[in-house]
């Protein structure tokens, strides 16, 4: 039986996110087989808006993990070309996720999934400057336990944070935005975090829909040099098929000149060697999505929660650029509900994980 919110989901990567319309070139990129029912959804409705060609393709984290251990030198080294050349007479690119073990790549090669990536960096980057390019998730038994709950809890879940009115959320960032654009100094303060830096001449982007299914946050990045203090992050992340819980990093001059996590320092300080921008921080974003409450070890979903910042160590957006190159592009999350604050300038804008900023409490969920 067809769930219908599997269309509705459809309807807004294609009507809203990407605007697939006549004469448009379309990749949909599944990883993982389970979320065939979406993409055929997308398949048949991308036609109807009339593409003049779509392509769908899957590819299966199990395989890639027998590339990144058996991969020879000059197999990491050969650039697929062909691949390049297409994503070059692409105008949307939709992908899926629909991983069934988050751990798949935990034993993977490290230094071939570093390598690899930074042989494949121009085909991702031409795709995010080049095309209307959205990312979203598909709900499996998998995802459901990383996240506790049962696959009908977990659907329930998916389903209501992606499926909202994007275009009135839109409108609450709008908000945030404006007051990003207009502070010049940031400080967060919770438990043993207190960071300061400046964001000054760097714009406020909302985050509504556009890009990421679900979406909800407004992001900018720091004056690269400017971050100092401390930061321990209480969302678990995983990173390159690897769990780490209570990342701390130390900033001096924006640099991460300390950084651990309980068992995994070794691990940890090899992703933030990868290159110099690995070790300074290309976004800051404040989550406002709100259906999504609670840590599900999905980094789409977890940098979204309400009453959250992400500080993200590595590549900065072209949106926001503040100079910062790496390979790395590594979304960390810190919850402030109950514990924290955000100050632009001198104003206390948020509390404990809600708004108190005039301007912004309707972005509050309503209760």
């Amino acid at each position: 039986m067809k769930d219908p919110r599997v269309a509705r989901l459809a309807e807004v990567l294609v009507d809203y996110s990407t605007q697939v319309g006549k004469g448009d070139v379309v990749i949909i990129n599944a990883s993982g087989f389970e979320c065939l029912p979406l993409v055929k959804e997308l398949y048949v409705l991308c036609l109807k808006r009339g593409a003049q060609y779509v392509e769908y393709e899957f590819s299966h984290p199990d395989v890639n993990r027998h590339f990144y251990n058996n991969a020879s030198p000059e197999q990491l080294s050969y650039f697929p070309q062909h691949k390049l050349d297409f994503m070059q007479r692409v105008n949307v690119f939709i992908a899926i996720s629909a991983g069934e073990n988050s751990m798949v790549m935990a034993q993977a090669n490290q230094q071939s999934m570093i390598t690899y990536a930074k042989l494949m960096r121009p085909i991702a980057d031409w795709r995010v400057k080049h095309t209307r390019w959205v990312i979203t998730r598909y709900p499996t038994q998998g995802a459901a336990q990383e996240a506790k709950m049962s696959l009908d809890e977990y659907e329930d879940y998916l389903f209501s944070a992606c499926c909202i009115d994007w275009r009135q959320e839109s409108i609450k960032q709008e908000k945030l935005k404006r007051l990003m654009d207009t502070a010049e100094h940031v400080r967060i303060k919770a438990s043993d975090t207190d960071l300061s830096f400046s964001i000054k001449g760097l714009p406020g982007i909302k985050c509504d829909g556009r890009f990421n299914i679900p979406d909800g946050e407004v992001f900018t990045a720091p004056v690269r040099d400017s971050v100092s203090g401390y930061i321990t992050y209480n969302c678990p992340t995983i990173y390159q098929g690897k769990e780490f819980n209570n990342i701390r990093l130390e900033f001096e001059r924006g640099r991460i000149v300390a950084a651990s996590a309980p068992g995994m320092d070794n691990a940890l300080n090899t992703i933030l060697d990868t290159d110099e921008g690995a070790r300074y921080i290309g976004e800051f974003a404040i989550g406002v999505n709100p259906g999504i409450r609670e840590p599900m070890r999905n980094i789409l979903f977890d940098e979204k929660i309400f009453g959250s910042i992400h500080f993200t160590p590595g590549q900065c957006y072209d949106e926001c650029d503040n100079g910062n190159r790496s390979a790395v592009h590594w979304d960390m999350v810190k919850l402030l509900r109950g514990d924290g604050e955000i100050w632009f300038d001198d104003i206390l804008i948020q509390k404990d994980g809600l708004f108190v900023h005039d301007n912004l409490c309707d972005l509050n969920p309503q209760v």
